[in-house]
C-alpha cells in the first residue's frame, strides 16, 4: 500500500485570533540576511479575514516552481503587500540585524492598522500588539507569504546581478558564500553590491587598501 504524503500547512492560530478581534493581521518577514552580497529584502502581507490558502508555507521549504506560483497568488489575493529593498550601504550602515528591524519598523508604520506578527524579529511599538515567534513563517500564514514575496524578488535580483557580474555565480549562489563566490572574491575583487561589513568581503577590502588595488 503506497504511503500517504505528508503536506506541510502554515496554521492560521495568529489570524483566527487577531480576526476574532476584529483586526487585521500583518505578517512580516525577511529574506537575505546570510548573503555577502545583494540586498536585503523585507516583506509584509496583510489577507483579508478569512482568507485561507493550504499552499503557503515557509518558502525555505517550496520549490523555486512552486514559489515563483505562490508570489502571483499572493500579490493577487493580498488585501494590501510591500516589498522593501534595503541596499548594501545600509547593511554596512546600520549592520544586518538593525537593517532588518529598520526595514520591517518601516513596513508596520506604511501598512494599515494590524496586529503584526514577525519572523522572530522584536518591534517596539507600545500601540500594536506585536508578536515576534521563532519559526514565525511555520506559524502564520501571512507570515508565510511574506517569506515567500521576498524571497522570489530577492532571487529575481541576484539573476539580474548575475548578468552584471556573471564572474561570480550569483544566479546560482544568491549572493551566499559557497566555495566558488569565495574563490571568485579572491580572483577578481569584490563589486559594488558586496557587503563590506562581512568578514570575507571585509578581508578581501582590507587587502586592497593595503595594496591600493582597484576593481
Amino acid at each position: 500500500m503506497p504511503k500517504t504524503k505528508t503536506v506541510k500547512k502554515t496554521p492560521n492560530d495568529f489570524e483566527h485570533d487577531a480576526w476574532a478581534k476584529g483586526k487585521y493581521l500583518l505578517g512580516i518577514d525577511e529574506a537575505g540576511r546570510g548573503p555577502l552580497a545583494g540586498p536585503l529584502t523585507v516583506a509584509g502581507v496583510i489577507f483579508e479575514p478569512g482568507y485561507e490558502n493550504p499552499d503557503i508555507y515557509d518558502s525555505k521549504g517550496l520549490s523555486e516552481k512552486k514559489r515563483d506560483a505562490l508570489y502571483e497568488t499572493i500579490m493577487e489575493d493580498a488585501l494590501w503587500f510591500q516589498i522593501v529593498q534595503v541596499s548594501e550601504a545600509d547593511i554596512d550602515r546600520y549592520d544586518i540585524y538593525h537593517a532588518d528591524q529598520l526595514a520591517m519598523a518601516q513596513i508596520v508604520r506604511e501598512a494599515p492598522e494590524a496586529v503584526v506578527v514577525t519572523d522572530a524579529m522584536p518591534l517596539d511599538f507600545p500601540d500594536r500588539e506585536v508578536y515576534h515567534p521563532v519559526k514565525g513563517d511555520q506559524k502564520s500564514v501571512s507570515v508565510a507569504a511574506a517569506s515567500i514575496l521576498a524571497k522570489v524578488t530577492r532571487d529575481r535580483t541576484m539573476l539580474m546581478y548575475d548578468e552584471v557580474w556573471p564572474v561570480y555565480g550569483f544566479a546560482k549562489n544568491k549572493g551566499y558564500p559557497t566555495k566558488a563566490h569565495l574563490e571568485a572574491i579572491e580572483k577578481y575583487g569584490i563589486t559594488e553590491i558586496h557587503r563590506r561589513s562581512f568578514a570575507p568581503v571585509r578581508a578581501v577590502q582590507t587587502k586592497l587598501d593595503l595594496f591600493g588595488e582597484e576593481f
